[in-house]
């Protein structure tokens, strides 16, 4: 029980540290010189690409990951039903990801709509039904909570 409560606490700690330093990760951006086409850090070269300089592809980039990540933590720390919906943004901004790394396409975010349309649609389609089928539940939880808070503490009547 001891590791568990550690092994919790650590992971926690560790995403508490992702989320406060996100904002961070927006400004990276400005490290980097105004007029270089190519960057060497320790992870490789870095090329500006579609963008020509690397300080407009790291500032775009950054700017489609920052949500992404926050999204991805929201998505696997969420305990409601409706979590799934978030699979919607998340892949908008994957493929949003994607165009920008792919130097190939010249119009980033017109293209990333058509291809999310169906993500979509099928996500909806199965949260509507789950939602339906779940109502039950939920209310029997409700009723559950609100049973036991009157075992707890009981309505004296005069």
């Amino acid at each position: 029980m001891k590791n568990k409560k550690r092994r919790s606490l650590l992971l926690g700690s560790i995403i508490i540290l992702i989320i406060i330093s996100t904002p961070y990760l927006l400004y990276i951006y400005r490290a980097i010189p105004d007029e270089l086409e190519t960057y060497d850090t320790i992870f490789g070269t870095l090329k500006g690409g579609y963008y020509i300089k690397v300080q407009s592809f790291v500032y775009t980039f950054l700017g489609k990951f920052v949500p992404f990540l926050l999204l991805i933590i929201w998505f696997i720390t969420n305990k409601h039903w409706w979590v799934h919906s978030l699979i919607i943004p998340i892949s908008v901004y994957l493929f949003q990801l994607i165009a920008v790394v792919n130097d190939s396409e010249e119009f980033v975010d017109e293209v990333e709509f058509i291809y999310t349309v169906p993500i979509a649609v099928i996500i909806m389609t199965i949260l509507y039904f789950l939602r339906g089928k779940m109502s039950i539940y939920i209310q029997a939880i409700d009723l559950k909570k609100e049973m036991e808070e009157n075992m707890k503490f009981p309505k004296k009547e005069n």
